[in-house]
């Protein structure tokens, strides 16, 4: 913690502590009030301004807010929860407990109680669940000069004025204009006669990554979120969908690496909440990888004939694994990000399996002059170069087909993690292996 701040605040230097906060984003000065001791973030916070406060207490923990807000007066605490952006609210509210929530409810005016109430009701991972109702709205028989005149007055509250929502008669979303569009026409002008009808909107219940690809798509800076008739629930700007991306690239990358999402940072996990979190799938992938060790007790004779055999397993499996990761990877997040849908399966598939046979003929080529080097037999040679070129085609095509047909059944392609392909592969990858032996040797 800065000394400056802390004899600042222990002099009760208001001055001393508008000049010191004035150095610093909101983010900074979150960071440093975590730090403090209870009496001095509540004495601290009575110093900055409402508007000021309150955008630091967004940076916060839900738990934290809480307890801030818990030992403040009842005056600063309504005014900054009334200054807290919609969504900020929501979050804490749904994170502390029922109880605790409806206290602080009780800080907040009737109408805007009602708007929490809506977006609290709303699945996690939804759209409704980003939303803030901290936008502009103008009604479509307005003026321009009507419009601005409404900007001026809540315009400070506002997450983005960007853009105006244009509202029709039963609330419903007719339209959007920019404020530069406003600015430039003349006063008299009808906002009818400006207003983009092609508004791009979400529903509330569809998924957040969902829409973090439509505001991307389209290059928006915020995304209006309506009700199944059209009404306007609230907007999602892109400071939140940064956030989900985020969230879904951490939650693919875990999976990818063979575990459940942690649903909260590491260092708020426990040991045991770790271990929970592994143990499953590493369970899972120890069965998977059990049906390897049957496949060797399978080939046994063949391995007694041709001992040599033995000295490539090593590097076949962890070809063919390697190979699985690399295409998996690249799909998955081509799923992802759209690049790749189900219907282009066919196109995949060629594609991978065209790469494959690239691949496989290169790393047979480096399998036999590796086999040479050993010493062994040009017969032994032959067979693992033939393998290296099926494993790695083999791989490639079991790692694109399942990601595709998992996005198809709605089931997030990241659990085709590198070691699960890894595993299938290995088992798979030894029966090619030893039926390409006793074919070739004739054993």
């Amino acid at each position: 913690m800065d000394l400056e701040l802390e004899k600042a605040i222990d002099e009760q230097n208001q001055e001393a502590v508008i000049e010191f906060t004035n150095r610093f984003q909101p983010y900074d000065l979150a960071k440093m009030l975590a730090e403090l001791d209870h009496a001095d973030r509540i004495t601290l916070l009575s110093m900055l301004s409402v508007q000021l406060g309150a955008e630091v207490l967004e940076y916060l923990e839900p738990e934290l807010q809480y307890r801030i807000f818990n030992r403040m007066q009842d005056s600063l605490t309504s005014a900054l929860l009334n200054e807290m952006s919609s969504d900020a609210v929501v979050d804490m509210l749904l994170a502390i407990h029922p109880h605790q929530a409806k206290k602080l409810m009780e800080f907040l005016p009737t109408d805007y109680r009602d708007k929490i109430n809506t977006l609290m009701n709303f699945p996690p991972d939804s759209a409704g669940s980003l939303v803030t109702v901290d936008y502009i709205a103008a009604r479509i028989s307005w003026t321009v000069d009507q419009a601005l005149q409404h900007v001026r007055k809540i315009g400070r509250k506002a997450e983005i004025v960007s853009y105006i929502y244009v509202i029709g008669t039963h609330g419903e979303l007719v339209g959007v204009v920019s404020l530069k569009e406003i600015i430039l026409a003349e006063p008299g002008t009808k906002l009818e006669a400006i207003i983009k009808g092609d508004v791009v909107s979400v529903p509330g219940d569809m998924h957040q990554e969902e829409v973090a690809d439509i505001l991307a798509k389209y290059d928006l800076v915020a995304i209006p979120v309506v009700a199944p008739d059209n009404r306007m629930i609230g907007i999602i700007t892109v400071d939140d969908l940064i956030d989900v991306i985020n969230e879904e690239a951490t939650e693919d990358f875990q999976k990818m690496g063979g575990s459940q999402p942690l649903s909260e940072p590491y260092f708020k996990n426990s040991i045991w909440g770790l271990f929970r979190k592994r143990i499953v799938w590493l369970l899972i992938l120890f069965v998977a990888e059990a049906y390897t060790g049957t496949v060797l007790r399978h080939y046994e004779d063949t391995l007694s004939q041709q001992i040599a055999l033995s000295f490539f397993v090593p590097l076949l499996i962890g070809t063919g694994g390697n190979t699985g990761s690399q295409t998996v990877t690249t799909l998955v997040r081509a799923l992802a990000v759209g690049e790749v849908t189900f219907h282009d399966m066919f196109r995949v598939l060629w594609k991978e399996v065209s790469t494959g046979i690239l691949l496989g003929f290169t790393m047979g080529v480096i399998a036999f002059v590796r086999a040479m080097f050993l010493g062994v037999n040009f017969e032994i040679g032959s067979v693992v170069a033939v393998t290296a070129v099926f494993i790695v085609i083999w791989a490639s095509v079991v790692a694109a087909f399942l990601p595709m047909i998992l996005h198809k059944l709605k089931i997030d392609p990241a659990v085709v993690s590198g070691p699960f392909i890894t595993t299938l592969v290995d088992g798979t990858g030894l029966i090619i292996y030893f039926t390409m032996a006793k074919i070739m040797l004739h054993l």
